[in-house]
């Protein structure tokens, strides 16, 4: 049996693959909890690339890249959200499209 070595550009691709499946996600839909769906998606696909080429080389920083991605997604996630319930109390719908015009 020929066993294959998951190599740090496996992780590559699965990151580049990940990250254009998130972008296809942002530009397709207009449903704001999709598109944020979406951006998370984005920012593990970078999460995963800090943490291949950090543990390839050996290297801590990799690591703590991505625990800061991890902090700021979380906070985008509190505050978009937050935005979101609160604009969909008013408008009872969550399309982007709608969104753009509470622009005054």
């Amino acid at each position: 049996m020929i066993a294959l070595a998951v190599t740090t550009s496996w992780y590559m691709m699965l990151a580049a693959a990940l990250f254009s499946i998130g972008v296809a996600g942002v530009l397709m839909r207009r449903n704001a909890l999709v598109m944020f769906m979406s951006i998370e998606l984005m920012l593990n696909s970078v999460n995963l690339t800090f943490v291949a080429v950090g543990s390839d080389l050996g290297l801590i920083e990799g690591h703590v890249a991505a625990l800061f991605v991890i902090v700021v997604a979380a906070a985008e996630v509190t505050v978009g959200l937050a935005i979101i319930v609160a604009v969909f109390r008013k408008r009872a719908s969550a399309d982007a499209d709608q969104l753009a015009e509470l622009r005054g």
